[in-house]
């Protein structure tokens, strides 16, 4: 069993940077790669950036490449994502998710079917 807790979101002006946070419990973390998904008011649930259970690599949707940036730290049982020039279109609930031995490519894909999901965070960008 899994629990996810997200942190860090806020208001913020378009420029400006947040860094979000994934705690979780249990102790199997490690085995298990972690995504974020974001879903704005009347939209699908979309996914942006995810890192391999072991943390060896990432993958991002294009429109965040160059501006966010996901670890994990597995010691912290944590995965942080550093947003950084953040766009209004950038505003939306962020979800972690996470999902048993998964690639991060994998979790873009699969991601949607996580095994556990966090209760979101809110992150609103202003122009």
């Amino acid at each position: 069993q899994v629990q996810l807790v997200e942190s860090g979101g806020g208001l913020v002006q378009a420029g400006g940077s947040l860094r979000l946070s994934c705690a979780a419990s249990g102790r199997t973390f490690s085995r298990y790669g972690i995504g974020w998904f974001r879903q704005a008011p009347g939209k699908e649930r979309e996914f942006v950036a995810a890192v391999r259970f072991s943390g060896s690599s990432t993958y991002y949707r294009d429109s965040v490449k160059g501006r966010f940036t996901i670890s994990r730290d597995n010691a912290k049982n944590t995965v942080y994502l550093q947003m950084n020039s953040l766009k209004p279109e950038d505003t939306a609930v962020y979800y972690c998710a996470a999902k048993l031995l998964t690639s991060a490519q994998g979790m873009s894909v699969m991601g949607i079917q996580a095994d556990y999901w966090g209760q979101g965070t809110q992150v609103t960008v202003s122009s």
